[in-house]
């Protein structure tokens, strides 16, 4: 097939483009590492740009013998642990009656806009905090997953995508003796795996970043997820020097040899990795996810 001269330009214009904006993504990260694995003279004087100078791997041997960094770093797997897998488990039990009809469901359309009124209002800071507070699960790891353990975009997702099912599949399931749940779980939870990936990926991201709600939940440093952890480490990053503990004398030697910019920016790219590892994985169900149930013409 012949390509036009004007759609030969235009492709040109797409690859620059696009080339532009994956190394506008990717250059910054590429600092990071490279100060990470820098001499701190060399930081400090502006001699690194995206490749090491004086390569040396202190920040990460100094960041493995700080307990507050594993600890916080632990507290984020446990987060994401519990928080993804209770955010599938509403997600999927809340979109699915939601996705039947209303002679199947009467009270659809009522609870519906229950959940899609919590998207355009809330009650604010002050009324979730005290909410946290006295439901006794403050500065513990419920306060960073219960909370948010229905997101109500997600769950839109998802029930657009079941009611999106032909009707003939939960009929056939409940004419061979199937209930509800069997329903669910056999039939239209095998073909929904899309869409699943999609909102989990949605969740682990969310879970991973956010940072904020362990600033405000938590009272003990000791309890901070790794995010929150990181931006205090950033804001103010005597943080990090004053939550060593146990300090021996290797970790003397280790801070003669490190300071905060690149023990900061090696904490910074450790944080990113579980992502860039997740995505690759989900990637592929990512954009159909998103489409398979909207308006098709």
């Amino acid at each position: 097939m012949k390509t036009s001269p004007g759609r030969k330009l235009f492709l040109i214009i797409a690859v620059i483009f696009l080339t532009f904006i994956s190394l506008v993504c990717v250059l910054p990260f590429l600092n990071l590492l490279a100060i990470s694995l820098s001499n701190k003279n060399a930081v400090s004087s502006g001699q690194v740009s995206f490749l090491p100078v004086d390569f040396t791997l202190s920040s990460y041997t100094f960041i493995t013998n700080n307990s507050a960094f594993v600890k916080a770093l632990w507290v984020s797997i446990q987060r994401v642990i519990l928080g993804v897998g209770i955010n599938l488990v509403l997600i999927v039990l809340t979109a699915y009656p939601l996705s039947k009809e209303k002679n199947e469901f009467r009270l659809r359309s009522v609870f519906s806009w229950f959940f899609v009124i919590t998207i355009l209002f809330n009650g604010g800071l002050i009324p979730s905090y005290l909410i946290v507070r006295y439901t006794g699960i403050r500065d513990t790891i419920w306060a960073l997953v219960l909370p948010g353990a229905v997101p109500v975009f997600s769950m839109l997702v998802v029930m657009n995508y079941m009611r999106s099912l032909p009707k003939e599949l939960s009929e056939a399931a409940y004419i061979d003796g199937a209930n509800h749940f069997d329903t669910l779980f056999r039939v239209i939870l095998p073909v929904s795996t899309p869409t699943i990936a999609t909102v989990a990926l949605f969740a682990f991201v969310g879970h991973w970043n956010s940072w904020f709600d362990g600033l405000i939940y938590m009272a003990k440093v000791d309890h901070y997820p790794l995010q929150t952890y990181l931006q205090t480490v950033v804001i103010k990053p005597e943080v990090f020097f004053m939550n060593s503990t146990n300090i021996s004398q290797s970790l003397i030697t280790l801070l003669s040899m490190v300071d905060a910019r690149t023990t900061a920016a090696a904490q910074l790219f450790l944080g990113t990795i579980p992502i860039l590892c997740v995505y690759p994985f989900l990637q592929k169900y990512f954009a159909s996810g998103l489409v398979i149930g909207s308006v098709k013409g």
